[in-house]
């Protein structure tokens, strides 16, 4: 049974709630005082609270996505897999799709009234990275009026660790766009779901590392040629945008600012502005300062020029950590009188999933407004 099996996580609750009765019933029997009664007593109580802790981290885990299978939990995903080039329709294809389903909470199953979201396997022509991705395409893409045109893209960014599933069926991307679409509350986009962590477990925070993974340019230049070789959509940085949480929010306003010519306009919910090294990332730079200076958004504004593109960011008065930090960034966006930038401020919420989805169906907007579609 997987990790985010409910199977497992009910288990762990029987186990813990029978732990917990038999604790009850069993101490009259251990309360003399025998080292046999006594490590009795202390079993009985690690025990219970083990399978107690264990149902709350299995919980938590399930509703925020942190990790997907076993071996992610355990660090066992230690490479980024086999690179194979997929045959699709008589040609190298760097998009391999695996399977198609409905979109989740929505009640109709058929694509041109509800659309579809498709799982997905990435080939980087470039980089060589492949990843795993979800796509969510609008009914509209699949209506004879749709046919041919081309559709505004929007790529979305876990944290980190998370899961592109959480994206789906947590954060409810493609059921909160379709229900926006239906409302005429933005334009029809497609969205190309995926974690940033292209070498899991570790945490690249969107670096082209020297002498390793080149994730910047994954996203900037292979993901964009990826999705446009299978996809109706446009190559122009007006038609892309690109939104994350967390460390998925801190990589796309990197990712727009340091390539406006990919992107014409990103989304951070609770970003952080520069790119932390601690036992999850490795040593990113190598030495390399320039690399270093870059990934830091705010030497960046002070001492490069400004990017036109545009940006949202948000944050809460109350339980965010980066709200003073928001401040300043905003701030420093304005001073640049060239970048544009908006902003979600709660008056509390934290860092986690009901804060985001509270957040997303404004910034879903906020970015159908500033893409086109041709």
């Amino acid at each position: 049974m997987g990790l985010t099996s409910n199977k497992v996580l009910l288990l762990a609750i029987m186990f813990a709630v029978v732990l917990f009765a038999g604790t009850v019933w069993l101490w009259p029997r251990l309360a003399r005082q025998h080292w046999r009664t006594v490590s009795g007593r202390v079993g009985l109580l690690l025990a219970t609270q083990v399978a107690v802790f264990a149902s709350v981290g299995l919980a938590a885990n399930q509703a925020f996505g942190f990790y997907a299978t076993w071996a992610d939990l355990f660090g066992q995903e230690d490479g980024q897999g086999v690179v194979v080039d997929h045959i699709a329709d008589g040609a190298g294809s760097p998009i391999r799709v695996v399977s198609a389903s409905r979109v989740p909470g929505v009640s109709s199953g058929v694509p041109q009234v509800a659309g579809q979201v498709q799982k997905i396997d990435i080939l980087g022509r470039t980089t060589k990275i492949a990843a795993p991705a979800f796509v969510y395409l609008p009914p509209e893409y699949f209506q004879p009026g749709g046919r041919n045109r081309k559709f505004p893209v929007s790529v979305v960014l876990t944290g980190y660790p998370g899961t592109a599933q959480a994206l789906v069926d947590k954060l409810n991307y493609p059921s909160t766009a379709q229900r926006l679409t239906k409302s005429g509350k933005m334009q029809p986009m497609i969205l190309v779901m995926l974690r940033p962590s292209v070498a899991p477990p570790r945490d690249t925070e969107c670096v082209d590392v020297p002498g390793g993974p080149k994730t910047e340019t994954f996203f900037a230049k292979d993901l964009r040629e990826s999705v446009m070789s299978r996809y109706r959509v446009d190559a122009t940085p007006a038609s892309w945008g690109i939104i994350g949480d967390s460390t998925g929010g801190y990589c796309a306003l990197k990712i727009a600012m340091h390539h406006p010519k990919s992107y014409g306009a990103a989304v951070g919910l609770s970003p952080y502005y520069k790119a932390p090294i601690d036992a999850t990332t490795g040593d990113l730079f190598h030495g390399d300062k320039n690399l270093r200076d870059r990934a830091n958004l705010f030497w960046m504004l002070k001492h490069q020029s400004a990017p036109e593109t545009s940006l949202l960011v948000t944050s809460s008065k109350i339980g965010e950590h980066n709200y003073k930090d928001t401040l300043r960034f905003i701030k420093n966006v304005q001073d640049t009188n060239v970048t544009r930038i908006s902003s979600i401020i709660l008056p509390s919420g934290g860092h986690n999933f009901n804060t985001w989805r509270r957040e997303i169906p404004a910034a879903l907007q906020w970015l159908s407004a500033r893409l086109v579609s041709h």
